[in-house]
């Protein structure tokens, strides 16, 4: 009896958040008094009269949402991990983002931290990262994000 609650007790979260978090749209993430600042891709409008475009810092996060059970839909660029499996990585809002110059705000990237590890062939199409959003950021070679996942479950998109 004591190991089936034990078990259940450790299980219990991960089905609850799955479930019950907050589905997030990308825009979500920029607050309301800013979003007219964006086109309709989360983007602000890009100055391409440098050799290479820097990373545009307008926008702030939404600090309410810290600590949100969330799921996020976006494409996966790999930062940490091996060949079968990524634990760390950035969620971006549209394909190519961050490969290509400049990548979106900090307020349009989410860095995730996923310590079971993601299976590396369930990210090259959108996925929905399920986790606990916190408005952290975090500095990377590739980009600045505005927000840390802690994610703990992937999901096929399903474009309700």
């Amino acid at each position: 009896m004591k190991k089936w609650f034990l078990l259940l007790t450790l299980c219990l979260p991960t089905l609850v958040l799955a479930e019950d978090a907050l589905t997030l749209d990308w825009m979500d993430l920029i607050p309301e008094s800013e979003r007219n600042q964006f086109n309709d891709r989360g983007m602000p409008v890009i100055d391409h009269n440098n050799d290479q475009p820097l990373q545009s810092m307008v926008g702030k996060v939404r600090p309410e949402l810290n600590n949100s059970e969330v799921r996020i839909p976006g494409f996966v660029i790999p930062l940490e991990g091996d060949a079968n499996r990524v634990t760390e990585f950035l969620l971006v809002p549209f394909f190519g983002a961050c490969i290509h110059v400049p990548p979106p705000p900090p307020n349009q990237i989410v860095y995730v931290k996923f310590d079971k590890g993601a299976p590396v062939q369930e990210l090259w199409d959108v996925v929905y990262v399920v986790g606990t959003l916190k408005t952290q950021t975090v500095s990377h070679d590739i980009a600045q994000a505005g927000y840390l996942l802690e994610g703990v479950k992937l999901q096929p998109y399903d474009d309700e």
